[in-house]
C-alpha cells in the first residue's frame, strides 16, 4: 500500500526587515520529488491555503528544471484545516524564513504535530521548518523535543546571513530552551538527526539526506 505524506508550507513572505522570504525552494522541491519518485502520495498544505511564496534567494537559473513544477504546486496549496490528517503517514515541514512568522504560532499546526507524535507517525522538518515542532506537547505536557536529538538552521548560520537580529526569536535558542539535545555541524553542512519518529535537517544542503531518512524509516 502506498504511503501518504503531508507537506505543510508557509504562507508568509516575511516582514519589513526580512522581505521576499517564504519557503526555501530546495528544501521543498528536493524531498517532494524524491517522495514522488518513490511512489508516495503527496499532499501540499499551508496554514491559510493558496499561495506559499518562494524565498527569492532560493530562485536561481542553475536550479533543476524539474523544480519549476514545484513552484507551480506552491501557488495552490490546500488549507490545513480542510484536510483529514489522520490518513497521512508522514508530516513534513520545509524551511525558509517564512515559517518563523506563521507556522511558529498556529494552533492547528500544534494540533497536527501532537497527533502525529502521539500516534508515533513520522514528523520530519528541515531548517526553519523545525519551528513547526516548538509548541507541541507529549501526553505528559512536556515539549516533544525535550531530550530529543534535534537540529535546525543554527544561530551561527543565522548570524552569517545577518538575519539573527530581525527574527522574532532564534530557532536554535528556542529548541534548547525547550530541552532539546541540539546538535549542530559546521555551517551549511549536510546534517540530519533521527530520534525515534522525529527527523530533522540543519539546512538546504540536508534535503536529500532527510528525504532518504524518511523513506528508510517508512520502510
Amino acid at each position: 500500500m502506498s504511503k501518504n505524506i503531508l507537506i505543510v508550507t508557509t504562507n508568509s513572505n516575511g516582514n519589513k526587515d526580512i522581505e521576499n522570504t517564504g519557503v526555501y525552494l530546495e528544501e521543498f522541491a528536493v524531498p517532494c520529488l524524491i517522495f514522488k519518485a518513490t511512489g508516495y502520495n503527496i499532499e501540499i498544505a499551508s496554514v491559510n491555503g493558496g499561495l506559499s511564496p518562494v524565498d527569492i534567494r532560493s530562485m536561481s537559473c542553475s536550479n533543476p528544471i524539474e523544480w519549476d513544477d514545484c513552484i507551480k504546486i506552491l501557488r495552490q496549496t490546500k488549507k490545513l484545516t480542510d484536510l483529514d490528517y489522520d490518513k497521512y503517514d508522514v508530516l513534513f515541514f520545509p524551511g525558509g524564513h517564512g515559517p518563523m512568522f506563521d507556522i511558529a504560532y498556529d494552533k492547528k499546526i500544534k494540533e497536527v504535530v501532537e497527533y502525529f507524535y502521539l500516534k508515533n507517525k513520522i514528523i520530519s522538518s528541515i531548517c526553519h521548518g523545525v519551528v513547526g515542532l516548538i509548541n507541541a506537547k507529549d501526553k505528559n505536557n512536556h515539549s516533544i523535543v525535550k531530550d530529543k536529538k534535534i537540529t535546525s538552521f543554527t544561530n551561527k548560520e543565522e548570524h552569517i546571513i545577518k538575519y539573527d537580529e530581525f527574527l522574532p526569536f532564534l530557532l536554535e535558542t528556542k529548541l534548547k530552551e525547550l530541552g532539546a539535545d541540539f546538535i549542530e555541524h559546521a555551517p551549511w553542512s549536510e546534517h540530519v538527526e533521527v530520534d525515534e519518529n522525529i527527523i530533522t535537517g540543519q539546512n538546504q544542503n540536508s534535503a536529500t539526506l532527510l528525504a532518504e531518512k524518511v523513506i528508510e524509516k517508512l520502510n
